[in-house]
């Protein structure tokens, strides 16, 4: 059976109220680790966002 790898970006909203998206893929566990240092920073409106090799997310607004 193959396991298909699965690759995470975000977009959120900085404490000054810019809107940003990775500029990377996360795995799971880095997804994760991310997500937390987001919430730490104060970022707002932060969305996962499973995405394929080669795409990214797009910046809200």
């Amino acid at each position: 059976m193959t396991k298909t790898m699965q690759s995470y970006g975000f977009t959120w909203t900085d404490p000054d109220g810019r809107p940003q998206a990775s500029a990377v893929a996360y795995d799971r566990t880095s997804a994760d680790r991310r997500r937390t240092e987001l919430e730490q920073a104060g970022a707002t409106d932060i969305v996962e966002v499973a995405v394929k090799p080669g795409e990214m997310p797009a910046v809200k607004g």
